[in-house]
């Protein structure tokens, strides 16, 4: 599986730049015009075997966005385009990048920070690690609306540690386990069925 699966990434994450090109220019254009700063959000992810790459997202938030590591829905860093990028799930794009590269697949478990991968335990860590992370994966779609339960909780990075954390990891140790090509094709199916739908 793994061949095709690279296959697979390489030349729909080619066309995907190729054929969003036009998206890619607007969504810049628009930042640009509206928050000074760079169009990419770069930061630091942990990929297969533990490697460390920085990810590609569209930037959704201030520049100066010293803080929690997890974002929730009325967050006071995230920019008045930005709201709309995570909303649609746009500011996701640039990831295709990562994919072309290799440091990412289409879907995969979902690439956390150095922090919250420590928080896995050994034996999760060195089962999720043994694939590339992805764009989409059950529980990104799972949880498509994660900031909006944040934002209703007390303390967000605590409920995010101790409830959704937790849960995503056995969502992504089920995916590892479980993952075929046709198992990929489904997810790509759901995520953008749920976006269409939300």
């Amino acid at each position: 599986m793994s061949l095709a699966k690279r296959a697979f990434d390489v030349a729909s994450s080619a066309a995907g730049l190729i054929v969003l090109s036009p998206v890619f220019a607007a969504v810049a254009v628009a930042i640009k015009l509206t928050d000074r700063g760079p169009v990419f959000f770069r930061q630091e992810r942990v990929g297969r075997g533990g490697t460390v790459f920085r990810i590609h997202k569209f930037r959704s938030m201030r520049v100066a966005n010293e803080g929690s590591l997890v974002t929730s829905a009325n967050d006071n860093r995230i920019t008045p385009i930005g709201a709309l990028l995570r909303k649609s799930k746009l500011d996701e794009l640039p990831q295709l990048i990562d994919v072309l590269v290799g440091d990412m697949s289409v879907v995969g478990p979902r690439p956390e920070v150095p922090k919250y991968v420590e928080l896995w335990g050994d034996e999760a860590r060195r089962e999720i690690l043994s694939v590339r992370p992805g764009i989409s994966d059950p529980a990104a779609i799972a949880f498509r609306n994660e900031q909006d339960e944040l934002a209703a909780a007390p303390d967000p990075e605590r409920h995010y540690v101790e409830v959704i954390l937790p849960k995503k990891v056995a969502m992504y140790r089920e995916y590892v386990r479980t993952r075929s090509f046709f198992g990929d094709l489904a997810v790509i199916f759901r995520t953008f069925a749920t976006i269409v739908r939300d």
